[in-house]
């Protein structure tokens, strides 16, 4: 297992390497200046805008600041935001909490409708609870995010006022409260993340466990006697699990940009809206900061993803 863990690293770095220097590039050529409201602003003299430039290197070559960039990483110095003079990893531990604390929760919701949904709708196909839970899942996944976010704030916030609709990270209480207030205004953020991913999710887990439940060695545990909710979920679920795992761990990182439209809706101060307030400001230190951690989720999910798939089939082994 370590040595597998280890030759999946070293064969991420040069893939990380290479989106590292992609990103880079790409930012360093598009258009738009950190500084442009310096130089609108007629009390900064130009030596002074212009010697701001030379000491954060900006007007040296991409390559060059590419590699200063690198070196810089390795040591564990991801730079500071233009914009707020603060280093980007205070920024981004600030932001981080709430944006994981959301897609976490809105991750387990998820998966604790898609699974039971998804594999009773498998075991009884063409049922009444088959075509109601299929219709419900192609309606929410054909709706986006922003939409069902919007009727949510309709509905809970302004109709019936039982939830808060703006994200407040600053709340005046203690104890217990504290907990209280957090937890009704992260319902709905949750709720709409949740439901979008099970109705997804849960398309996929009935049409792998359709595919394991006809299988011949089905037919022979049940012609053994076992009942049914045995073959279920010691035969079928397990094995149907593989394919699934591969969903949830390649949309993860997904998640995490998709998470960006929800977190402006509900303005969840959190890593998408870090994010969009810094291409707004051309804070080129953050975006690369943001996107760089964002390609090191893929490869962190699809290394996660090869150890779960030896735990779910023992046929597989790491070599």
């Amino acid at each position: 297992m370590g040595t597998f863990i280890l030759r999946r690293l070293l064969i991420a770095l040069p893939s990380l390497l290479g989106i590292s220097l992609v990103l880079f590039t790409v930012l360093a050529l598009a258009p738009g200046d950190p500084f442009e409201e310096l130089a609108t602003n007629p009390n900064v003299p130009p030596e002074v805008r212009m010697a701001l430039r030379a000491s954060l290197g900006l007007d040296d070559p991409v390559w060059q600041r590419y590699v200063h960039w690198l070196t810089s990483m390795f040591k564990g110095e991801w730079g500071f935001s233009f914009i707020s003079r603060i280093d980007v990893d205070v920024l981004i531990l600030q932001r981080l909490p709430v944006t994981v604390v959301i897609i976490g929760l809105s991750q387990l919701v998820a998966l604790l409708i898609a699974l039971p949904v998804g594999i009773l709708a498998a075991v009884r196909p063409y049922s009444w609870f088959d075509r109601i839970a299929s219709t419900l899942s192609f309606i929410g996944f054909s709706l986006p995010t922003f939409f069902t976010g919007l009727l949510f704030i309709l509905f809970f916030s302004i109709y019936l006022d039982w939830l808060p609709f703006v994200f407040q990270a600053d709340i005046a209480a203690t104890g217990i409260d504290w907990w209280i207030a957090h937890f009704k205004q992260s319902i709905m953020p949750i709720m709409v993340l949740g439901l979008f991913q099970a109705a997804s999710w849960m398309r996929y887990v009935r049409s792998s466990v359709l595919d394991v439940v006809r299988l011949d060695y089905v037919t022979t545990a049940r012609s053994k006697g076992l009942k049914e909710r045995v073959v279920v979920l010691k035969h079928v679920v397990r094995n149907a699990l593989i394919p699934v795992v591969t969903l949830v761990a390649l949309q993860m990182p997904g998640v995490f940009g998709g998470a960006i439209v929800t977190e402006q809706i509900f303005r969840i101060p959190g890593i998408g809206s870090l994010l969009i307030d810094s291409i707004l400001r051309n804070d080129t230190p953050v975006i690369m900061a943001v996107t760089f951690v964002f390609a090191c989720l893929v490869v962190a999910f699809n290394l996660i993803a090869d150890i779960l798939y030896g735990w779910l089939d023992p046929r597989i082994t790491y070599r």
